[in-house]
């Protein structure tokens, strides 16, 4: 059966196309025979250059245009070839070898090569001024560090020692100590390997403005230049509409449907209505009240497995009393958890005990559990000195839907209810997404306790519980060298059995300090039309569009 006609949105793409091409015809033409996928995103993307951005809606765009140097396998976490084929540490574990593949070219048709590893590493590197804020290279800043001449002294020495081009195909990089995110990092979206002529064409690092009010390159806003399945063609900012189309020289398999549109609508009920009215072929972020029913209705409901978390965390340095280990022990208790997944979270959701989800090794079964019980949780609040009450302020966000958080005032409401039955008074404190919300909980303030989670990077378990607590952040407000020095332990270890070990040893340390309560594990899911087949759905979110295909009539 041949695809619905997409009457609003192919004017959109067509509009989009016309600007760079001035063909507005035949695009509209070959949209109507199913030539071209439309996927509703939840928000445009922040950028086109990957190495400034950190949100996932910028990354599913950028995931078709650009290719890493090792990648996710499809639909699953370990990690496989990408742009190299192969690649081995010596014996220091300091010093990484990358073979290349070779014949792949830019979509510039320029030649990608080890020259090219290096110029992109070594651009990241060489940050300077805007671009070392935390904000726009957050995952250089994640994963490496420091740069080669940091602005920031608090910023450290950079993990990154250097890149070298041994022949066209091998590309050497050094780091300054062993760390357990090589080579799984290079995975990240955010070290996708650009063209090194398209990047000083068109400025890539002409970055203005201020951390609150940024103008972004030339390349970034529109030049985006990658090796990947997908090319780009334009970006409507207005509405946010992104087109791709199929890249004819992409040295692998190539994209089965030619035109790609991601659009941009960020009511997920207005998702819904879209797919139903065949203006778009699918979404993200399924509501878990409407998997069984768009099954129901004949759509293609994907669904991930768990990895991610959701958390509920205390900032011990916004309120006194949340230093003390038995009111944060007393918040525990008073959580019903399992009620929290029973009524928002979709089926094969599971109350958290971990930071990170159980299905990554150093993962701890046997750590100190926290069950709902009003009467225990009462009982450490007087203990405490607060049996005639206390409050706290709670954070939560409005106008959003990640795929750990589908509801967050819904999940405000329950834990709010909880906390209030044992004494505790709350004061709500709602705002936008981004940037108030991200921006307010991040940083040092009065956020008493908030909600927020992550969705795994990539298979370890440092990129959920290191991210979380291998350092002191305004998100958590407190400070434990203990608990430091094990993560910097752990992250050095090269035997990768007794970091994992060390990590185990780590989650029960952190189930005993109990810096926040972990939630849940719920397994996210995407919608397609009933007549698209071929997308893998990926537990990192790591979904490539290039599979996809219009199943036959």
């Amino acid at each position: 059966m041949r695809a619905p006609r997409l009457r609003a949105v192919l004017a959109i793409a067509a509009a989009a196309s016309l600007a760079l091409t001035g063909c507005a015809e035949s695009e509209r033409q070959s949209t109507e025979e199913n030539d071209t996928l439309i996927f509703a995103a939840a928000n445009p993307p922040k950028v086109l250059d990957p190495a400034l951005a950190s949100d996932g809606e910028t990354f599913r765009v950028t995931r078709q245009i650009y290719e890493t140097l090792v990648q996710p396998e499809l639909g699953g976490a370990e990690i496989v070839p990408g742009l190299a084929t192969s690649w081995e540490p010596d014996e220091t574990g300091t010093v990484w070898t990358f073979h290349l593949k070779e014949g792949v070219k830019f979509h510039d048709g320029t030649d990608f090569n080890a020259e090219a590893v290096c110029f992109n590493f070594n651009r990241w590197y060489n940050f300077k001024g805007l671009l070392q804020n935390a904000d726009i290279s957050y995952y250089w800043q994640a994963v490496f560090g420091g740069f080669a001449q940091n602005e920031d002294p608090s910023l450290g020495e950079s993990l990154f020692k250097s890149c070298e081009a041994r022949d066209t195909y091998t590309a050497v990089i050094t780091t300054t100590r062993v760390t357990s995110a090589f080579p799984a990092a290079l995975a990240l979206a955010a070290f996708s390997i650009a063209s090194p002529t398209a990047l000083q064409q068109y400025n890539a690092d002409a970055i203005s403005g201020t951390p609150d009010n940024v103008t972004y390159p030339e390349y970034a806003m529109g030049h985006a230049v990658g090796t990947g399945p997908y090319e780009f063609v334009s970006w409507d900012t207005a509405t946010g509409t992104v087109t791709l189309k199929r890249f004819e020289g992409y040295h692998g398999e190539k994209a089965k449907i030619p035109n790609l549109v991601f659009r941009a609508i960020g009511d997920l009920n207005a998702r819904k209505t879209a797919l139903r009215a065949g203006e778009v072929h699918g979404y993200d972020f399924v509501a878990p009240e409407d998997v069984d029913i768009l099954k129901g209705e004949g759509f293609n409901v994907l669904t991930r497995p768990p990895f991610n978390i959701l958390y509920l965390a205390m900032n011990q340095s916004a309120n006194e009393a949340l230093k003390d280990i038995r009111v944060r022990q007393a918040i525990a208790h008073a959580i019903n958890r399992q009620a929290i997944v029973s009524s928002v979270y979709p089926q094969g959701s599971e109350v958290a005990s971990n930071f990170m989800p159980p299905s990554l090794p150093g993962h701890n079964p046997n750590v100190t559990k926290y069950d709902y019980d009003v009467n225990k949780a009462k009982q450490l609040l007087a203990d405490a000195g607060y049996e005639s009450g206390l409050t706290l302020k709670f954070y939560y966000p409005t106008d959003v839907s990640r795929p750990y958080m589908p509801d967050p005032t819904a999940i405000f409401e329950l834990i709010s209810a909880d906390l209030q039955a044992v004494g505790i008074t709350i004061e709500p404190v709602p705002l936008p997404w981004s940037p108030d919300y991200l921006a307010a909980v991040q940083a040092p303030g009065d956020h008493d306790l908030h909600l927020l989670g992550w969705t795994g990077d990539y298979a370890d378990a440092y990129n959920f519980i290191g991210t979380f607590f291998a350092r002191q952040t305004g998100e958590w407000g407190f400070n434990n060298p203990e608990l430091f020095a094990a993560f910097e332990a752990a992250d050095s270890e090269p035997d990768y059995a007794t970091r994992n070990s060390m990590y185990e040893d780590i989650n029960a340390m952190l189930a005993d300090f109990l810096p926040g309560v972990p939630i849940v594990h719920s397994p996210p899911s995407l919608v397609l039309a009933a007549n698209v087949t071929g997308l893998a759905p990926s537990p990192l979110t790591d979904e490539r569009f290039h599979t996809v295909e219009f199943a036959s009539s």
